[in-house]
This record gives structure tokens, sequence and C-alpha cells, in this order.
């Protein structure tokens, strides 16, 4: 992706209230934002920089932050190729493969299948509560593709003090100065990329975050409440 001069670059903030490896996803290669936050997904466009953070009790530290390479409709999510191993298998072992937000199967009638996953209920049945959030009114809402990456998890960076301007309460934050945004870009560029830790609500012998796997499951069976809570939005 051509990197977009900085007059032109733009930096969102907000809050992680979940880090459980769905939303974001960082499994596989390859960041996505495909569920919550849809004001975040509507708003963000290609070159732009997201930065998720823990909560106040967490010291606001850095989880996850990306740039955004792509903006793709849910229908084109499920069928690119790329983003088959993005597809949840509720059935499997490990909690990277339960975490896959790439759900939401297109039908021929215009509307959407919710496939068993950490946005759905108990046994597979759909949460339209979910649905409507994630989809949004006019089932437009985007899915956020991630070029430059890097995700910290359970092993939150730390924020400088001089970046103390991107913490902020509930919802996003995008209304920085120039100057902000490129004091957020410059730290942001000298972090390392890719996954240095394990999701925060997963505990911490689940070493399946290291994993680089290629398969791309099929959605089915039932997983327990607690489990799937830990990628719900809150």
């Amino acid at each position: 992706m051509k990197k977009l001069p900085m007059s032109e670059r733009r930096v969102f903030s907000y809050i992680v209230a979940r880090d459980g490896g769905y939303s974001p996803n960082p499994f596989h290669g390859i960041c996505t934002l495909a569920c919550c936050k849809p004001q975040v997904r509507r708003s963000a466009r290609p070159g732009d920089l997201i930065l998720g953070l823990a909560g106040r009790a967490e010291g606001n530290r850095l989880v996850y932050g990306m740039v955004v390479a792509e903006k793709v409709s849910f229908a084109d999510y499920w069928h690119d190729a790329r983003f088959l191993v993005k597809r949840p298998d509720m059935t499997a072992p490990d909690r990277r493969s339960r975490s896959g937000d790439n759900h939401y199967e297109p039908l021929a009638d215009g509307t959407y299948w919710q496939h068993h996953s950490r946005h759905s209920r108990d046994y597979g049945s759909e949460d339209p509560k979910a649905k409507r959030r994630d989809l949004g009114p006019d089932q437009d809402n985007p899915v956020l593709i991630g070029g430059s990456f890097c995700y910290f998890g359970a092993q939150v960076k730390d924020l400088p003090l001089h970046l103390g301007f991107l913490i902020g309460g509930r919802g996003h934050r995008c209304d920085f100065t120039p100057e902000q945004v490129e004091m957020a870009w410059a730290w942001f560029e000298s972090l390392p990329n890719g996954i240095h830790g394990r999701p925060s609500l997963w505990p911490e012998d689940d070493a399946s975050w290291r994993q680089d796997g290629n398969a791309s499951p099929a959605p089915t069976a039932m997983t327990s409440r607690k489990d799937r809570s830990m990628g719900r939005c809150s």
C-alpha cells in the first residue's frame, strides 16, 4: 500500500474493551477489524492509523496498532481466498481458530447468515443484536484489513507520556492536531511488527497465538458461553 503524505494521514484511538483475539483479530499474518467498533470501521479509510488502548485499570497502554490497507464489504471478506483462514471453527481445540471474525455469509436475498462464532448464541443460533451492530442498519458496515500492524495483547506496550492525548473515554478519538498525528505515527513506526503476546483474556498457558496455520475451517458445533465471551464486544 502506498504511504500517504503526513498531511493526509489520520489517527484513530479507542479503548479495547475485551481483548480476546476476536476484535481485533491479529492472526494468520493479517490484522483485521470486522466486528465491534462500527463507527471506526465506517470512518477510517486506507492509510489511516488505528491504535487500540487498554482500559484505565491496565494503564491505557497499547494493545495493538494497525495501518488500514483496505476496506471491504462483508460479502467480499467472506469470498476472498485470503481470508478463508479467518473463518471460525468453534469445535477446534485452540482459541485462535475459535476467534475467527469472518463469519457472515452473504445469501442470495441480499442478507447475511451469522455462522457459529464469538458473536452468535449458544448452539450456533444467530444473535440479532450483535448482527445488527456488526453489519450496520443497512448491512453496509465495512471490514478493515490491516497492512503493517503490531499486536501486544497481554504484553501491553507502555504509552509514552507525550502521547497521553491519545487516551479518551467512550467511543473513539480522531480529533488530533497535525503535530499530534505526526508524533503518534512516529511512535507506531518505531514499534516491531507482528504479534508479541497472547490476547489478555486467554490463559497464560495458551500458546496457540504463536502458530501460523493455513486451515480454512467451517463453523459448526457449540461452544460454551464463558469461552465465547472472550471475544464479545462490551
